[in-house]
């Protein structure tokens, strides 16, 4: 089955980096393009980043552009969210996602926390 695995959260000064992780398994990743989303407290959970199946195109929503960068390594099933210059409204809980045969899959997501 489809199972996706957060990682990389955790606690960051305002103006800090981190990059977050996600390992996919039970489907053919490559085929797949993939997502990044984030949920703060009370808020609905928001698009952050889109990357193709092969990686050649990324699109983020205006709100994220510029801070963000998606990336993802096909040989390891894997998918990046590389975050700089975070500020406290970044803090949410982060989310990976693929959506296949019109079902949309999640993660258990990782915390990041911008706080000084």
């Amino acid at each position: 089955q489809v199972q996706l695995a957060e990682s990389g959260g955790g606690l960051v000064q305002p103006g800090g980096s981190l990059r977050l992780s996600c390992a996919a398994s039970g489907f053919t990743f490559s085929s797949y393009g993939m997502s990044w989303y984030r949920q703060s407290p009370g808020q609905k959970r928001e698009l952050v980043a889109t990357i193709t199946s092969a990686g050649s195109m990324t699109d983020y929503p205006d709100s994220m552009k510029g801070r963000f960068t998606i990336s993802r390594d096909n040989a390891k099933n894997t998918v990046y969210l590389q975050m700089n210059s975070l500020k406290p409204e970044d803090t949410a809980v982060y989310y990976c996602n693929v959506v296949r045969n019109g079902i949309y899959y999640w993660g258990k997501g990782t915390l990041v926390t911008v706080s000084s």
